[in-house]
């Protein structure tokens, strides 16, 4: 189902996921969210108040509506800012003006660190570089690695996509894959060109991409569903995210296709897909560490004057491979919401 983005208000008046002391433990050690949705979607979640005095942060991503991947970053954003006992108010927006204007709404909001994603890269440079001139210091995470440090970032805390990308390409070279479709679920998402990229860098077959609308996966399926029953020599689907992948196994049934199906991240369904080998292997960027490190790093900046990666070196979270010989390794953890 399509679902467009939703107008944005205004920071102050938007419910935000905040965390702070007693209350975020109480709700971490429940295993419950503070409204009970996934806290992906265009606007925020509301998970307790604030308390004067504690440092105020604000995660802003390009996240959409229902996707499992933003899940876990936003768990692992909530438990630094439980560990650290400071308000964390989490907003997203798939468009990125939206996701701009979320940025200024917390800078007026007066917070003392911003964490944010560089999917659109160019529409961040100028609330980047107004936050900058509030003296409120902004990390990145997920995407942006090769836009970071032109944009004007501290720290970054993430993969790098397109050395991912090239794995990718080696490991269907090594499963002798003949014929790969790379299919992208948002045009002009940096971090999601530089995957299929990659993956069409190294791997010496044929590649081809094809984008999809990612925001309604019936039509994702679809897409992969028709271009599969048009060329039968294509071997290998790579998808970019878990749900995606989730989707094309059932679009590989319905085009009674030989594919197979390998994708980037990882989530619990993905990891019983792999478990079952419906999913040949998917590739973790580990997206709970990327929320952690970044709510963690703009504490340990404000208490400390700590900057990982000295400001001149990506943090790396991924890429690594979980194939049905490792799956067992991340499968509790998958199991408790958390990988």
């Amino acid at each position: 189902m399509t679902t467009p983005p939703s107008p944005h208000a205004p920071f102050r008046r938007i419910h935000g996921t905040v965390l702070t002391g007693a209350v975020a433990v109480c709700l971490l050690l429940a295993g419950c969210s503070g409204t009970g949705d996934s806290g992906s979607g265009p606007g925020t979640d509301a998970a307790g108040a604030g308390s004067t005095g504690r440092l105020k942060i604000a995660m802003v991503t390009h996240a959409s509506k229902g996707d499992a991947f933003w899940v876990l970053v936003k768990k692992g954003a909530e438990a630094a800012a439980a560990k650290d006992g400071v308000e964390l108010t989490y907003t997203s927006d798939p468009d990125a003006t939206g996701q701009a204007e979320l940025v200024r709404d917390a800078i007026r909001d007066g917070v003392d660190g911003i964490a944010l994603t560089l999917a659109k890269p160019d529409a961040m440079k100028a609330p980047i570089a107004q936050a900058k001139s509030s003296d409120i210091p902004v990390v990145g995470l997920n995407s942006g690695i090769d836009s970071w440090q032109s944009d004007g970032v501290l720290e970054f805390f993430g993969q790098d996509e397109s050395v991912a990308g090239r794995a990718v390409g080696e490991k269907l070279d090594a499963l002798q894959a003949k014929h790969a479709l790379c299919v992208i679920h948002e045009r002009g998402n940096v971090a999601l060109e530089a995957r299929c990229a990659g993956v069409k860098k190294t791997f010496t077959g044929e590649t081809d991409i094809l984008y999809v609308d990612g925001t309604d996966m019936n039509a994702v399926a679809a897409g992969v569903t028709d271009r599969l029953k048009q060329d039968p020599s294509i071997d290998e689907v790579v998808m970019l995210g878990a749900d995606f992948a989730l989707s094309a196994v059932k679009s590989v049934k319905a085009a009674a296709s030989k594919a197979r199906v390998a994708t980037f991240d990882l989530n619990s369904a993905l990891v019983k897909a792999v478990q079952s080998g419906d999913v040949q292997f998917a590739v973790d960027q580990q997206p709970y560490l990327q929320g952690y490190l970044a709510v963690d790093s703009l504490w340990l900046y404000k208490t400390n004057g700590n900057i990982s990666g000295g400001g001149v070196a990506p943090v790396l979270t991924g890429p690594a491979f979980v194939t049905k010989t490792n799956v067992g390794a991340v499968a509790k953890f998958a199991a408790n919401g958390t990988r």
